[in-house]
């Protein structure tokens, strides 16, 4: 059990206000030693310079390992490409490559005339290069867009062959959920990790979006406990121990690896992290 990793989720600020909340988060959370943290892109390719800016600042003044997300989405294959050899010139090794989303109010994902048409073209041409270690993002109960979670799983399994070399789930409510999914994944002659997706709730109502938004299954048990947490105002107690219990039946199935969306709120997370007994170790900066 003491020898669970974790890895963090970030996403780039856009005011001052933000940068300001991201570093705080970074912070609070660097003293766990992730193996990795990421740094996404918004919708449509939206923050691609802000999160290039996140991933370089982060890189040279935390000394962490970045991983920064890299979209098919609105670019040809030159200027992504060009994206992640500037990623590779700045000493950030990691990727995790994405199809990504279509831009708010589109009618779903239209590559671009010269862009890569998936996110298996983007891992093939990344991999290539030999420059980065690639994570691809997997969905334990089937991408909206899939016809059933077994074609899923086969495309899962082509962005692996592509040159992925290890894949982060969506965020769910049930270690089984993981499970079967672990198992089914296996079955298909998956052997890379698969980590999973953990979101500790900092907003029950925002979560409700984003899992009708990702297909992601809300048990009844859990929704009446958030009814009940937000009249008595103990949503935050509730949070951190659904996360906890969650992580520590995922760890007692196997588990030794927990990816965070931390929302660049850190203080949920870093409540889990401590739960779990994951410690602050004493680290170096390099602010060279």
């Amino acid at each position: 059990m003491s020898n669970t990793t974790v890895s963090f989720e970030f996403f780039p600020p856009k005011s001052l206000a933000a940068s300001f909340r991201l570093w705080d988060c970074v912070n609070t959370l660097a003293p766990l030693d992730p193996t990795f943290v990421s740094v996404t892109y918004g919708a449509g390719g939206t923050t691609r310079k802000l999160t290039h800016e996140a991933v370089g600042t982060i890189h040279k003044t935390s000394g962490l390992n970045v991983a920064a997300h890299l979209t098919c989405v609105d670019a040809t294959k030159a200027e992504t490409l060009e994206i992640a050899e500037g990623y590779a010139q700045e000493g950030v090794r990691e990727i995790v490559a994405l199809r990504g989303d279509a831009p708010k109010g589109s009618d779903g994902f239209k590559p671009h005339a010269e862009g890569f048409a998936s996110s298996v073209e983007l891992i093939a041409a990344l991999a290539d290069t030999g420059k980065f270690n690639i994570r691809v993002g997997a969905y334990p109960e089937k991408h909206p867009e899939a016809a059933d979670q077994a074609a899923d799983i086969a495309f899962l399994k082509r962005k692996i062959d592509a040159g992925a070399t290890s894949a982060i789930t969506q965020f769910f409510f049930e270690a089984d959920t993981f499970f079967r999914f672990r198992d089914a994944c296996v079955k298909a002659g998956i052997d890379a990790p698969i980590l999973p997706g953990i979101l500790p709730i900092e907003n029950w109502a925002g979560t409700q979006r984003f899992a009708k938004m990702c297909g992601t299954s809300i048990p009844q048990v859990v929704t009446d406990a958030f009814e009940n947490a937000t009249r008595d105002g103990t949503t935050d107690l509730l949070a951190t121990a659904l996360a906890t219990e969650l992580c520590d039946n995922l760890r007692q199935g196997g588990v030794d690896h927990l990816h965070f969306y931390t929302l660049n709120r850190p203080e949920l997370t870093r409540d889990v992290c401590h739960a779990l007994g994951v410690a602050p170790k004493a680290r170096v900066q390099n602010v060279a």
